[in-house]
Parts: structure tokens; C-alpha cells; sequence
């Protein structure tokens, strides 16, 4: 076995958390990251379209570790198992824990020798509830709970983002979830309404955040009632046009505003265990924004985490049967 250049015995797993626009891979040995590398090439940014283009991506970020070691075996999650990925993983039910999705991963040729395994999504599906899909957080839960083994028994887990998951967990398994489409809305609203045309540019915003602005619209959405989300959504507008907001002010204002009708929807749908731990998981600066949330309406205790997908991609490679404990690491799934 050859070693890695740090001096140390080789790595155990290449693990890939491949989403819509980027691509990240992980060289990990005893379930620690040892190398990271990045590439554009997420499933809508490939060199190509097709499975070429998938293989092309791989071995652009890939090659020259398969190259020095090529029994190295490869897990992947997130987008890349979508309909639209490398091969479809079908969404596995609630309740879900890393070892049913490695029970229902699917292995798609790499081009480069190994397979690749790549995690199923899961679904949320219950009578009188509305169905919910993720892909790619339940990577990053599963990473979560591996780190933090003492939160397994019930917590609830938010991962801020593009669309924002609420998770509830039970036993060590994901028993049901919600999405929030918070960051693609904010995105949307900024970008392509009537709104855009009073909120300045992002180069021509002041660099600081406006604390007022955003705290005026978490009030907003905690005051709010039945029906007010489409009008307080236009007061965007018209507390520029009324000059009640700086016009470089808005966007925070709208920020607060959908983060906080986020809060209060998921804090009332887990009020039955508001007493059990919450853990947000994504961006530092997200997270951050989230936690002074929180604490604005009345939540003061949470925990934030930074990227556990690698974590979780190790629980699934140990689950699926593709970690050995003898010196080398196997490249077939456990049968």
C-alpha cells in the first residue's frame, strides 16, 4: 500500500457530494477528510452532456488518485442520483438511516476502474400531509449523527438553504421532514419582480448587514396572520416608495422576512419536542443568520455545523460494506 503524501498510510474512501452546481470529492481515512478538491461541473455544469459527461467530470477531479490508488472504493450522494443524474437512486420512505440507504444505493461504472455507489434520496410520503422529497441532506444528517452519536436518540436537524429542510429525528433514523423553499423565493423575488427595482445592485449595497431591517421583517412574520404573506411580501416596495427603509435596506428586510416565516412554520410543527436538541447544518453565514433568528423569536439554543456530507458519505460507505478493517480497502459492495 502506497502512502499518501502527508506521510501516512493510504486513504480508505473517495467520497463524492455531487450536487445541481458543484462538485466536491474527499480523499478520508478512519473517517477524516485528508484532501478536498472542487470542481464547476455539478450535474447542470458537465463537460458534456450525458453519461460522457458525468465520466469527464469524474476524472477531471478524480483520475490521478484512482491512478495511485485504484481499489479505492467510491461513494457519491446528492443530485447525481436525481432523475437527472449519472443513474437514478430512487427515494427510499421515512423512516430512513444510513444503513437502508446504502441497502437501496445503486453503482454506476466510473470510467476509471471502481464503481461508483451512490445514495438514494428519501421521500416523505404519509396520508393527510403533504409528500416531501430530499437529496443530499440525508447524507448530510446521517454525517451529523455519526459526529454527534448522543443527538440520535431525538432532535430536530435544519439545513438552511435553496430550499431549507426541518428534519425530525428519532432513533437514529429520519422519521419525517419538511421543505422551505426560503433561498430560492429570496432569490427570485430580488432578482425578477416589481420588487428588484427599488434594492440596489450587490455591488452598490452597503457592505453591512441592516440588523433593523431584517428584525422588522422576523416581527413581521411573527405577528402575522392568515393570508399576510403575499402582502407583506409588496410591503418590500412600498416601504422604499414611503421611504420607511433605505432602499439598501430592503433586501434584508425581505430576508427576515422569509427566514422568518420559515421559523415560525417549522418551530410550530416541532413545538410537541421543543425541548430536544437543534442543530442547523450548512453555511457558517447562513447558519449564523438563522441562529440570531431563532433567538429573535424566542429560540436561544442551538447548535450550528459546517459541511457534514463527508461524514455522512463514510457512514454510508461503513453501511454499505465497502470500508475494511484489514490493511487495504475493498471496491465491491458487501453482498
Amino acid at each position: 500500500m502506497r502512502a499518501h503524501p502527508d506521510g501516512n498510510t493510504a486513504p480508505e474512501l473517495l467520497a463524492l457530494d455531487w450536487g445541481t452546481s458543484s462538485l466536491r470529492a474527499f480523499l478520508m481515512r478512519e473517517g477524516k477528510v485528508i484532501e478536498t478538491r472542487h470542481s464547476a461541473h455539478g450535474i447542470q455544469h458537465l463537460p458534456e452532456p450525458g453519461k460522457s459527461g458525468f465520466e469527464q467530470a469524474f476524472a477531471q477531479i478524480a483520475k490521478d488518485w484512482l491512478q495511485q490508488w485504484p481499489q479505492l472504493p467510491v461513494v457519491a450522494s446528492g443530485m447525481v442520483g436525481s432523475a437527472q443524474g449519472w443513474r437514478e437512486a430512487p427515494y427510499v420512505r421515512c423512516p430512513a438511516d444510513a444503513q437502508k440507504l446504502a441497502s437501496h444505493s445503486v453503482a454506476v461504472p466510473s470510467g476509471l476502474g471502481p464503481e461508483i455507489l451512490i445514495a438514494p434520496g428519501v421521500l416523505f410520503d404519509e396520508m393527510n400531509q403533504l409528500p416531501d422529497v430530499m437529496r443530499g441532506e440525508e447524507i448530510q444528517i446521517a454525517g451529523a449523527l455519526r459526529q454527534n452519536p448522543q443527538w440520535a436518540a431525538q432532535c430536530s436537524i435544519v439545513l438552511p438553504g435553496t430550499h431549507s429542510k426541518w428534519a425530525r429525528i428519532e432513533n437514529g433514523q429520519i422519521v419525517d421532514f419538511a421543505t422551505y423553499m426560503t433561498g430560492e423565493l429570496f432569490a427570485m423575488l430580488k432578482k425578477h419582480s416589481i420588487l428588484s427595482r427599488l434594492m440596489p445592485e450587490q455591488a452598490e449595497r452597503k457592505s453591512e448587514w441592516d440588523t433593523a431591517a431584517f428584525e422588522l421583517g422576523l416581527a413581521t412574520a411573527r405577528n402575522s396572520g392568515p393570508g399576510d404573506f403575499t402582502h407583506q411580501i409588496f410591503a418590500t416596495r412600498t416601504l422604499g416608495l414611503t421611504d420607511r427603509l433605505s432602499r439598501s435596506a430592503l433586501a434584508d428586510y425581505l430576508s427576515g422576512l422569509l427566514i422568518g416565516h420559515e421559523l415560525v412554520s417549522g418551530l410550530a410543527q416541532t413545538a410537541e419536542i421543543s425541548n430536544v436538541p437543534l442543530i442547523l447544518i450548512g453555511d457558517t453565514a447562513l447558519c449564523q443568520r438563522y441562529a440570531l433568528s431563532l433567538n429573535f423569536l424566542g429560540k436561544p439554543d442551538c447548535t450550528l455545523l459546517d459541511n457534514t456530507a463527508p461524514a455522512g458519505l463514510w457512514d454510508l460507505a461503513h453501511a454499505a460494506g465497502l470500508l475494511d478493517t484489514s490493511d487495504s480497502p475493498k471496491n465491491s459492495r458487501k453482498q
